[in-house]
């Protein structure tokens, strides 16, 4: 039986790869597994998980210069863990490889030495363009999948072939799940704290902010996200904080239909609110830089869709607030939203050309 690996560089990554492959086994009899490079991701009977993992302190975040971050991962035993994920590559068995993520997950799935299709998902011309060493290391890929458009064509213009058929993150929206609002359509909050071991703390912020605006808006209703991997009992404090929250462990897309806002401190997650025309606030806590420098590359790719306010009380209230009753502001950030994130499709276009890979097209 021929094997496809995912090689998947984080928690929002794993989603994508698992839409993918699931795409790729509705096209071909072919097994699909994962390396998740970042965390201790759970698999299923189609989607195994395989390979040496373990989560890091950091859960991943160790861009920007961020040292501090991948201090605590070395003590946390990063090293050994990147050398078993190193030989666990080097052997591998698979038919084709499929690297999710950036240019590092990229360079360790080359290691297999297997035809290689990259998709991108964390890069952009609208926050940064991928570098020149970057670029060496997506060219060794047969297929490379960027996220939008201008993207592909500046990657081209440097002599990588990229395509950019659909973001694939505006596909992890499709279900016919509904969270069942009752709230009126301008007081509807999705909650979506993210995937990380952080995640219980952001959802005791956004429960506390949640908390303060039920005084001030008639009839809000929220819907706390609980995404799969995290321990539901984790986030019984945030659910006690109000009776307006209510806990949600359905698919994303099924919290973002008819949500009025997101408040978002994710990643993903918070792309596919704005892919949905839903408008996003992040809160921003000047003890906690690392989310800093996250939010500022988030806001280079999701523009106006994504408002950035402080994250102290009564401030974050009065600005969730003000964008609660401006209707015509929380249009135009649903406009920007579906323009920066693209059209679906992604996923299916890139799960042909694995099969193509594969030697399994029809």
């Amino acid at each position: 039986m021929k094997r496809v690996l995912f090689v998947t560089n984080g928690h929002g990554e794993a989603a994508i790869a698992a839409r993918i492959a699931a795409e790729v086994r509705a096209l071909a009899p072919l097994v699909t597994e994962q390396l998740p490079l970042v965390g201790a991701v759970a698999g299923d009977a189609a989607f195994a998980t395989v390979g040496p993992r373990r989560a890091m302190p950091s859960g991943g975040l160790v861009a920007m210069g961020n040292v501090r971050a991948f201090a605590r991962d070395l003590r946390a035993g990063w090293l050994a863990l990147f050398g078993e994920q190193l030989r666990f590559l080097r052997r591998a068995e698979a038919t084709v490889v499929v690297a999710v993520g950036d240019a590092y997950g990229c360079a360790l799935a080359r290691l297999a030495r297997r035809p290689l299709v990259f998709v991108g998902t964390a890069k952009s011309v609208y926050v940064a363009a991928y570098g020149p060493m970057e670029r060496r290391i997506l060219a060794g890929a047969a297929r490379v999948f960027v996220r939008d458009l201008p993207t592909a064509v500046e990657l081209r213009a440097h002599g990588v072939v990229a395509d950019a058929p659909g973001n694939v993150i505006v596909d992890l929206l499709a279900t016919a799940e509904r969270f069942a609002w009752t709230a009126p359509s301008d007081a509807r909050l999705a909650l979506l704290p993210g995937s990380r071991d952080g995640a219980y703390a952001d959802a005791e912020r956004l429960a506390a902010l949640v908390a303060a605006l039920a005084e001030r808006v008639p009839g809000l209703e929220a819907a706390l996200s609980i995404a799969p991997g995290l321990d539901p009992a984790g986030f019984a404090p945030a659910l006690a904080r109000s009776p307006a929250i209510r806990p949600w462990r359905g698919a994303l897309g099924g919290i973002l239909a008819g949500a009025t806002l997101a408040l978002g401190q994710a990643g993903t997650a918070n792309e596919a609110a704005a892919a949905n025309g839903v408008p996003v606030v992040a809160l921003a806590f000047a003890a906690d830089p690392q989310d800093g420098w996250y939010r500022k590359r988030q806001r280079g790719l999701l523009g106006e869709a994504l408002a950035v306010v402080p994250g102290e009380l009564p401030a974050a209230s009065d600005a969730v607030a003000g964008l609660l009753a401006d209707a015509p502001r929380r249009a135009a950030m649903a406009a920007a939203g579906r323009a920066r994130m693209g059209r679906p499709g992604g996923a299916a276009a890139v799960a042909r050309a694995i099969v193509e890979l594969a030697g399994e097209a029809s």
